[in-house]
């Protein structure tokens, strides 16, 4: 057997194998399996793993980014007119949250943590000086206090608002950015404070909010099973809220929305617990995006979380009473924060009933800038850009005995909306493309196994066609032409008899002895 020949047997039996093994670890899938597996026990939230350590200390900034209405036209509202209003801002912060006083429970399998937040003013961020600039809003405390007395006799209510006038309370107030924001000392609260010492004196929409935290949390650290991973399990030592009437409105579901499992697909409800809504939200699969060269998963609310009871049923357990319901795309979470009738939306009445976006000038709702979602890596579950968006909205309506009201036509009043956004920094995304590369790699390996055994295939197809086509040729040297013309006349040699016709000759050669 030749070299060549042995080549050619040798690259076949190669191609074999590689083809065989290669197809049979795609068809089992055992490298992705491994790697999945890989995956499911890495990332935890216990001492020893990495994303611990993101997870107590996120890298990625946040920021919030605070915008205001500030209302152009306030004697016409009060005259029965619809309100106008102008969005300022942004005004922006730096938001810390790390984590603090971290204890692992029950051999590991869950995790206590507190998570204060500190707010620091970033004003190359920002459209002005909230010291300086003066907006004209709501007075908060004046409808909190009007909302609170409305179950209250007619005659006590009269005597409360002449004792307003006489301080000069209105219904609208005229503040700075940072008063409104982070507190004043309110004229009509000190007075019921010094009746009533339980009673702040102060207001602000984020007082007492810069350095303190949301509750305490348990959370899973997906030890027991990885799909639960991040997930809380008690807040403030509850498992389910009780002020909503529903089972289903009042249950803590999902994660806080820093963290989620891992292997995510594009089919399954993401769901979050905002403390700040007093509820649980869920997010849909909305298109595949790219962030910083990262391959990743777009989830945003669905129409439904805050669609109407008439239109989604199963909304009618945040109606509180029972059957006192709003209409699509607001909700009313004054009943887990005590004061005025506060209403949560999205910014600009995004995704809400047409009838509260004509109800005040100035709205202009668009999907760009006013929805909120998520960005996820789907192998991995990390966030790696968030924007998070709502607006506090206050209701306005005609109470009796306040004068100052009677013209009021009952609007849902928008005050500020927050953008509250985050993403993944240079060096972590850096860390992520390497980190996906190698999950790549690995989970492709029986494919290039296959696509060197095609490649081998391909030589073997080229050496046997060139190795054929050579032994022809040297098949061909072995004869002489048949020739079908006659013989010319010539000298005949001398021992050699004529010939005529057609012949073929051997080649000559020479005689072998025995």
């Amino acid at each position: 057997m030749t070299r060549r020949s042995c080549a050619i047997y040798a690259t076949g039996i190669v191609c074999a194998h590689l083809l065989i093994v290669g197809i049979a670890l795609v068809v089992a899938q055992v490298f992705q399996t491994m790697i999945h597996s890989r995956l499911k026990k890495e990332i935890t939230l216990t001492e020893k793993s990495q994303v611990f350590e993101g997870w107590k200390n996120p890298p990625p900034p946040v920021y919030m980014e605070y915008y205001f209405f500030n209302v152009t036209n306030p004697e016409v509202f009060l005259a029965g007119g619809k309100a106008a209003v102008k969005q300022i801002g942004p005004y922006t912060y730096r938001e810390y949250r790390p984590r603090e006083n971290v204890t692992f429970l029950e051999n590991g399998t869950k995790i206590y943590a507190l998570n204060p937040k500190t707010f620091v003013f970033v004003p190359e961020k920002s459209a002005g000086d909230p010291e300086v600039d003066i907006i004209r809003t709501v007075n908060i405390p004046f409808v909190a206090v009007m909302d609170e007395l409305n179950s209250y006799s007619f005659f006590l209510r009269t005597v409360v608002s002449m004792y307003m006038n006489s301080l000069g309370i209105e219904v609208f107030m005229t503040k700075t950015v940072h008063e409104v924001l982070w507190g004043f000392k309110d004229p009509l609260l000190s007075k019921i404070h010094n009746l009533k010492p339980e009673v702040d004196e102060h207001f602000g929409l984020m007082w007492k909010k810069n350095g303190t935290h949301e509750g305490e949390f348990v959370f899973h650290t997906g030890e027991e099973n990885y799909l639960d991973f991040g997930k809380i399990d008690t807040w403030n030592g509850l498992r389910e809220m009780s002020w909503w009437s529903s089972n289903q409105s009042n249950m803590i579901n999902g994660t806080d929305g820093a963290v989620f499992h891992p292997l995510i697909n594009r089919n399954e409800l993401l769901y979050i617990f905002a403390a700040d809504l007093c509820r649980s939200i869920h997010l849909a699969y909305v298109k595949d995006v790219e962030v910083k060269g990262i391959q990743a998963y777009r989830f945003a609310p669905p129409s439904d979380v805050l669609m109407s009871p008439k239109d989604n049923p199963t909304n009618a357990g945040f109606c509180v009473p029972a059957g006192d319901c709003l209409g699509t795309g607001v909700l009313k979470v004054s009943v887990c924060r005590e004061g005025a009738p506060i209403v949560v939306s999205f910014p600009h009445f995004y995704q809400a009933d047409p009838k509260y976006i004509n109800a005040v000038e100035g709205l202009s709702p668009n999907k760009e800038e006013h929805e909120t979602y998520l960005d996820l890596q789907p192998t991995t579950g990390v966030p790696i850009r968030a924007c998070k968006r709502a607006q506090l909205n206050i209701i306005l309506k005609r109470i009796p005995g306040f004068p100052k009201t009677k013209f009021i036509n009952e609007t849902i009043f928008p005050i500020m909306f927050v953008n509250e956004t985050a993403t993944i920094d240079d060096d972590s995304a850096s860390q992520m493309r390497t980190m996906l590369l190698i999950v790549t790699l690995a989970s492709n390996f029986p494919l290039l196994i296959v696509g060197m055994g095609i490649i081998l295939l391909l030589v073997l197809v080229v050496l046997f066609c060139r190795n054929r086509q050579k032994k022809t040729a040297k098949d061909d040297t072995a004869y002489t032409q048949v020739s079908d013309k006659p013989d010319e006349p010539s000298e005949p040699q001398a021992n050699q008899p004529m010939r005529n016709g057609s012949y073929i000759a051997m080649s000559p050669v020479e005689a072998q002895k025995c």
